[in-house]
């Protein structure tokens, strides 16, 4: 009789709570409802001298985190940009964590190497970028920024004689980052990352549209001239989805010697649908993008795709080589485009999401939360007090809740912005997460999991009406 081997009994667990976990999901509340207090009770024990059986200690801790994992999960999770995990995504990163692959290089992992390569082609393909263009798989945009930008500080400074890598910064050309005021904050970390300074990064004037306007960025690269200069461009910004006029700004940036870098965390992935690929026209034109897999693609956490139009740069920038380092000129190493040597198989999720949904598939997802996004605002706007602050131009938009107590001011509708806010999460049949936007509070609306339907949009709306009528039923 084969003997059964130690994996068997915790693996068979943790099959049992995952599938009980997404399973419960359209019951369970959307937000977790345990306490900081309560987690620290379970889960902070005493770390004993015996160890315990791997089965025992799966299930003390699904026991212990119940009710402290929120449903990002599932489709009626709002906040932030957060996707799900398709199924063939979700499964093929638990082949990714029992294979136990380095993807460093590959005699490490050879079949994985073989997937990020295959991945890099594909995502060129779906997102619209050049055939040629190298590739990193990041932890996720942050990272995939400072990639792309690290690359952009190769390129900048050779152009001048400088070597950063062998040099470093003292004594350089000091880099600046323009971009609209909109931009993310994973750009000035990853300036931080990088030895520029958020110091670099200037934040210029945005349209009413959320867009940098050609004349503002024209000024400021006139400021700049001489210096070398990143010029970082939106697909899709934080919170209303805004992209900047890539067909415009790409060709005058370039004119001024700058590079070009695109923040497309999630907005990238609009190139995949040819309902809203208007919206990055001329993108292609960049010299490098960043996006995420865990948003838009719907593969498990963390998944990060940083793309460069100068593959020397990102090479010069990113490879290192030594005597205990295998090296195999035939395939794409993929420590010579990562920052990272250890590291997951993170195109084996990637991988199997793309084939699962294939072309058609991830358009549909795009384009199905882009409407339930549109029907979540326009619902939830057309509700008595409420404001519709930014219709969706894609996934992303705002509404408002206006205090409807005589001489209100702004600071009243901003608190009872988040009050309502919170007590819908509390409901626990919607989580949305809030932000101010050109100085007013008010509930964010994203949508990127490609289990949101009909009836989600339904309950969530639902939830809202319900807090408001209880708010007005008590006199508010």
């Amino acid at each position: 009789m084969k003997t059964m081997s130690p994996f068997h009994p915790a693996l068979e667990r943790a099959l049992s709570h995952a599938l009980a976990h997404l399973d419960h999901l359209e019951q369970q509340p959307v937000g977790a409802r345990a306490s900081l207090d309560t987690l620290r009770a379970r889960l902070s024990k005493p770390l004993g001298e015996a160890g315990l059986p791997a089965a025992q200690v799966i299930d003390e801790l699904a026991a212990d985190t119940a009710d402290g994992i929120n449903g990002s999960a599932g489709g009626r999770f709002f906040g932030w940009v957060i996707g799900g995990a398709l199924p063939a995504a979700l499964a093929a990163d638990w082949l990714t964590s029992a294979w136990d692959q380095n993807a460093a290089t590959f005699a490490c992992a050879p079949a994985l190497t073989v997937i990020e390569e295959v991945c890099g082609s594909w995502l060129k393909d779906l997102l619209g970028l050049p055939r040629d263009a190298s590739f990193a798989l990041t932890s996720g945009c942050q990272m995939a920024h400072a990639t792309a930008l690290a690359a952009a500080r190769n390129a900048l400074l050779a152009r001048r004689g400088w070597d950063v890598e062998r040099d470093g910064l003292g004594g350089a050309p000091a880099i600046r980052i323009l971009s609209g005021d909109q931009l993310h904050g994973s750009i000035a970390r990853a300036a931080r990352l990088l030895g520029l300074g958020a110091g670099a990064v200037r934040g210029l004037p945005v349209n009413p549209a959320g867009q940098l306007e050609a004349a503002s960025l024209q000024q400021a690269l006139v400021e700049s001239a001489g210096a070398p200069v990143i010029v970082v461009l939106q697909a899709g910004d934080l919170n209303i989805g805004a992209y900047d006029c890539f067909a415009e700004l790409i060709p005058l940036a370039h004119r001024y010697g700058a590079w070009v870098h695109v923040d497309g965390a999630f907005g990238l992935w609009a190139n995949a649908s040819a309902r809203y690929r208007h919206l990055l026209a001329g993108v292609a034109h960049a010299d490098s993008w960043a996006t995420d897999g865990h948003k838009w693609l719907n593969v498990p956490y963390d998944s990060g795709f940083a793309f460069i139009a100068h593959a020397d740069a990102q090479r010069r920038a990113m490879s290192y080589e030594a005597s205990y380092v295998t090296h195999n000129d035939h395939v794409r190493e993929p420590k010579d485009w990562n920052p990272e040597w250890s590291r997951r198989g993170r195109g084996v999720a990637a991988y199997a999401a793309m084939r699962e949904l294939g072309r058609d598939g991830i358009a549909a997802m795009i384009e199905r939360c882009c409407a339930a996004a549109h029907a979540l605002v326009s619902g939830i706007a057309a509700l008595p007090g409420v404001e519709l602050v930014w219709d969706p131009t894609v996934n992303q938009g705002l509404v408002r809740f206006l205090d409807r107590a005589p001489g209100a001011t702004q600071g009243d509708h901003d608190r009872w912005t988040d009050e309502v806010s919170n007590a819908v999460l509390a409901g626990g049949e919607a989580l949305f997460s809030n932000t101010t936007w050109r100085g007013k509070r008010c509930m964010r609306v994203s949508v990127c999991n490609w289990q949101t339907g009909d009836a989600d949009v339904a309950r969530a709306v639902a939830a809202v009406a319900h807090v408001l009528r209880a708010q007005e039923n008590m006199g508010k």
